[in-house]
């Protein structure tokens, strides 16, 4: 699915007028300030329920306001089976509204009020690449995890409805370690509900890895660089996988209670990347860490483009970290991934310099003072 209208309400400084977006490729252009940021943010909360850039909901809504809305119009977007559509129809609709002061959050989808984010997510996976991202590889698991939890959500169904019972069992079993008084037949209870939807969870993660390593080694046959050769990345479950969680758990029993929460599972899983056995944060240049950053993102496209999913890539403010030469490999590769891809930057974009080769069919948009103008 494809990202063709955006409408919105109270959100940041952004205009309520309705915009038409392209399901290819969508350049927007505008001064510090002027508002571009914010689109790229509003799609987000459609994709991802929340804010890629702030933790708070107040932080969203328009000053003096005190509700949000954001709607959104879906297409077959570009992928094989694209269907043309009578003019002005569409496959689906979504929309999010959270009112800050109630906390409360509506979700729509086709007219019909849903329960969960889910719901709104699998219809639209969207990807960040902005200068954040690469704490991916400079930052702690909770990154990484995060990185391959968004594959792992688009590619198993069920994986959503299992991370939410694991969360829910977990701060269970977390609320019995910190009173300091542990029922040895109460924690067994819980640590089999806790062992059965880790394993559930963790084989979910590993089956998604796997897809993705493959994609990620295909992508490196492709770059010419030394440290190519010497670069590992592995999953790390979140415990010793030579033995069962459930032994792990028992012999850190008392571990765990003096820390107060669970310290093993799937809560502390990871992607580890190596160079030569050392980690990348530690060895590789800030230059290295960004291509790798670009390499995994490309390779997450290509997990769900070969699954016939298309993602919508949010391409914030790159100009700043990229240079011109990973700017248009990843352009390019994504081009070719038939994703949708939107794209800020504060000069207007040039085009020749992303697509060398094959120039693709492209919106470009001004935004000034939250208005979006199409060049």
């Amino acid at each position: 699915m494809a990202l063709v209208k955006l409408q919105t309400e109270y959100f940041r400084n952004l205009a309520s007028a309705p915009i038409s977006f392209s399901p290819s490729i969508n350049l927007i252009f505008g001064e510090n300030g002027s508002g571009k940021s914010s689109v790229l943010e509003a799609i987000g909360y459609l994709g991802l329920g929340r804010s890629f850039r702030v933790s708070r909901h107040q932080a969203v809504v328009s000053h003096g306001q005190q509700k949000l809305t954001v709607f959104g119009g879906l297409d077959t977007g570009m992928s094989e089976k694209r269907v043309a559509s009578p003019e002005g129809e569409l496959s689906h609709r979504v929309g999010i509204s959270r009112d800050v002061l109630a906390k409360e959050t509506t979700l729509r989808v086709d007219g019909e009020a849903v329960r969960n984010l889910s719901s709104l997510a699998l219809h639209l996976p969207v990807s960040v690449i902005d200068p954040g991202v690469f704490d991916i590889v400079a930052g702690g698991p909770g990154k990484r995890r995060q990185f391959l939890d968004w594959a792992v959500f688009h590619v198993e169904p069920s994986f959503a409805s299992i991370w939410q019972q694991c969360q829910r069992v977990t701060s269970q079993r977390n609320q019995i370690l910190r009173t300091g008084r542990i029922d040895d037949a109460l924690m067994k209870v819980w640590d089999s509900q806790y062992t059965e939807l880790s394993e559930r969870l963790t084989e979910a993660r590993k089956e998604t890895f796997d897809l993705f390593t493959r994609a990620f080694n295909s992508l490196l046959g492709e770059i010419e660089a030394p440290w190519v050769y010497g670069l590992k990345l592995d999953f790390y479950a979140g415990w010793d996988s030579s033995r069962s969680l459930v032994d792990v758990l028992k012999s850190h029993r008392e571990q765990e209670r003096k820390m107060g929460h669970t310290l093993y599972g799937p809560n502390r899983a990871d992607i580890r990347l190596r160079f030569q056995g050392r980690p990348v944060s530690e060895t590789f240049s800030r230059g290295q860490q960004k291509t790798l950053v670009i390499l995994m993102k490309i390779a997450q496209g290509m997990v769900l483009s070969n699954l016939g999913k298309q993602v919508t890539f949010l391409l914030d403010d790159i100009n700043a970290e990229l240079d011109v030469g990973h700017r248009a490999m990843l352009a390019q590769k994504l081009y070719e991934l038939r994703c949708q891809v939107f794209l800020t930057s504060i000069e207007p974009p040039q085009p020749e310099e992303l697509w060398q080769n094959t120039m693709p069919e492209y919106r470009l948009f001004h935004v000034e003072h939250g208005k979006l103008t199409e060049e």
